[in-house]
Parts: C-alpha cells; structure tokens; sequence
C-alpha cells in the first residue's frame, strides 16, 4: 500500500529483568512480593465489606424508623430493602471467609495469607 510505513521490522523487544520497580514506584518498597500485597488488600476488603455493612444497616434502619414514624410505606420499604442488602451482603463476606477457610483446610495452603515463592 502506498503511504504504509512498516516499523515492525525495527523494533526491539524490551524485558523487564533488572528492572527494580522499588525506585521507580516508592509503595513497591512496602510489599517485597505478591504474597504479601494480597494479604493487605484481602484483609483490607474484609474490613471494608464490614465498615460499609454497618453504615448500610444505619441508614436502613434510619429510613425504616422515619418511614414507620411518618406513615411513608415507600421510605419503610426503602428502609427494610437496605437492611436486607446489608445483611445478605455481610452474610456473603462471612460466607466467602468461610469457604477460603475450609478450602484452605482441605488443601493444606493458608489461601488468605499466601506465600508465594
């Protein structure tokens, strides 16, 4: 084709052995491998799901007690919806806790702190 210009033929493949990502990005220092990266960022999520599942039953329970205090059935029934959200969320994070645990048991690896070589 007229006008193509073709490069593939000049370049190079670049590999990143060598490279030490801790100078480049500084919170690499922090996590020496992906083992402990995802111990921080499973545990964190755990405490996440149980910050927001408090703070969803307070506003649900917020709303059912204004709506049943004014007469509002749509506010009640907003109200009654988010606590439920709330504690079928946190009954799946529970869940999903227990399920890593038991797996864990049956393979013998320790999946929510992995060590990976």
């Amino acid at each position: 084709m007229p006008g193509t210009v073709t490069y593939t033929k000049s370049m190079q493949r670049v590999y990143a052995q060598g490279v030490n990502i801790s100078t480049i990005f500084s919170p690499a220092r922090a996590f020496p491998d992906v083992s402990s990266l995802v111990r921080v960022v499973v545990a964190n999520a755990f405490v996440l799901a149980g910050v927001l599942c408090f703070l969803l039953l307070v506003f649900g329970g917020f709303s059912f007690i204004m709506g049943a205090g004014s007469g509002d059935t749509k506010q009640t029934e907003k109200g009654k919806q988010a606590v439920t959200g709330a504690i079928v969320g946190l009954l799946l994070v529970i869940s999903s806790f227990w399920i890593l645990q038991i797996l864990g048991r049956l393979t013998g690896m320790d999946l929510l702190n992995p060590r990976l070589q």
